[in-house]
């Protein structure tokens, strides 16, 4: 950076102070009504249903597990795709990776499913998107620009197909939708934001739920609306994760510092839920338990698919709940990077086998993180993590639901 320009992290800050940003929320009232919607999903759901005893066994085993693995925003970074910078164009490429972070599931088999050769690997699932990113960007590609989106002459459909380009004979899923997003969000930032996301970040006050809120109205890509039995059901996944990767990446402070990060939920998707039904968490009536088992696609928006969505949801909030009621000391002091824990013995009811995950590096400090205990965040990417790495160890598991859709 040159002499005569602006240190971004201090503009930021600048502003923050001033209280520049528009008509931003106060983060003490901002709400996003997701967990109050999943919570009325639940009370009303007649095929998706929740066992206490099991989620207090897993509340349990995760609090102490995440403690003896050191999981905390840390781990975040510590993934080679994930950026390790902080600044702008950190800021930048999360919301192009969140813009695009849906649906990369497929029924082939790993060998022949969608994927990213980068840097001598090949990346399936959500990596092939960051694989991708990581890739168009070394090849001088201006893909995280949303000034470049809508330059059709320069970003072409053809340029986006070649930017998400296989390994395998099987194209990335739903290539129209991803450039109809990276089209409509390209058109909305350079409108109304000045052609960057950080004057989102800075319009929402540095709140949490504002920040979704605003996503939610400003973006039609990042609506994830539905109803259920005739209310209106706010989902919000990308835009949630989107806050969520920002607090993770820079731990809690300069564009992640969202002082409300609590009130963001789980994510609700098809991974979680499938974890939280291996866990015995979340329990599915016959009809759709087959249906799940038999591979059939579910339909977005239809019952069985936000009962699985809201509940997910619910239950994460439970489990963190409990976590809370059987550990107080979290809800009083910062949470900081913990020592490896003692076993509890015989209190411990579930098989911590299922919760084995790649071995994290040891840190040689204490890292104090900015929030008070634990949140739904740091549970759900504990919970993906671990679901991801019990299936590439051949664990036998209940099918993710099927479900193509933008919303995850």
């Amino acid at each position: 950076m040159s002499d005569d320009e602006a240190d971004p992290e201090l503009l930021a800050l600048l502003r923050k102070s001033l209280g520049l940003g528009g008509g931003a929320a106060n983060p003490r009232t901002a709400e996003t009504k997701v967990l109050d919607n999943a919570q009325y999903v639940f009370d009303n759901a007649i095929d998706v249903a929740l066992n206490p005893g099991k989620i207090k066994e897993a509340a349990e085993t995760i609090w102490r597990l995440m403690q003896k693995k050191e999981y905390s925003t840390h781990t975040w970074a510590e993934h080679e795709l994930h950026p390790k910078t902080k600044d702008e164009s950190t800021v930048d490429f999360i919301f192009t990776m969140d813009l695009l972070n849906f649906s990369f599931w497929s029924e082939l088999p790993e060998d022949k499913r969608f994927a990213v050769e980068y840097n001598g690997k090949r990346w399936t699932g959500y990596w092939s998107l960051v694989a991708a990113l990581r890739r168009a960007l070394d090849e001088e590609i201006p893909i995280t620009t949303p000034s470049f989106w809508v330059d059709e002459t320069a970003c072409t459909d053809n340029m986006v197909k070649h930017v998400f380009r296989s390994a395998t004979e099987e194209p990335i899923p739903l290539l129209q939708e991803r450039i109809m997003c990276l089209r409509e969000a390209g058109r909305v930032l350079c409108k109304d934001f000045d052609g960057s996301f950080l004057n989102c970040i800075y319009n929402a006050n540095y709140s949490a739920a504002a920040l979704v809120n605003l996503l939610a109205e400003s973006f039609s890509c990042f609506r994830d609306e539905t109803a259920f039995q005739g209310r209106r059901v706010r989902m919000y996944k990308r835009a949630q994760i989107l806050i969520a990767d920002l607090w993770a990446c820079f731990n809690g402070e300069s564009y992640g510092e969202f002082h409300d990060i609590d009130k963001i939920t789980m994510f609700a998707d098809y991974r979680i839920p499938q974890m939280l039904h291996e866990l015995g968490c979340l329990r599915y009536s016959p009809p759709l338990e087959s249906h799940i088992r038999d591979l059939k696609p579910i339909p977005s928006g239809s019952s069985w698919e936000v009962e699985l969505r809201a509940t997910s949801i619910w239950c994460v909030e439970l489990i963190k709940r409990e976590i809370e009621r059987q550990h107080p000391e979290v809800k009083t002091k910062n949470l900081r990077k913990p020592h490896h824990t003692t076993d509890h013995g015989d209190t411990e009811k579930i098989d911590e086998k299922k919760f084995t995950t790649q071995k994290r590096p040891k840190q040689n400090s204490i890292h104090e993180l900015h929030i008070s205990g634990v949140n739904a965040i740091l549970i759900d990417f504990f919970l993906y993590d671990t679901v991801k790495t019990m299936e590439q160890e051949g664990r036998k598991l209940i099918p993710h639901h099927r479900t193509r859709s933008i919303w995850y």
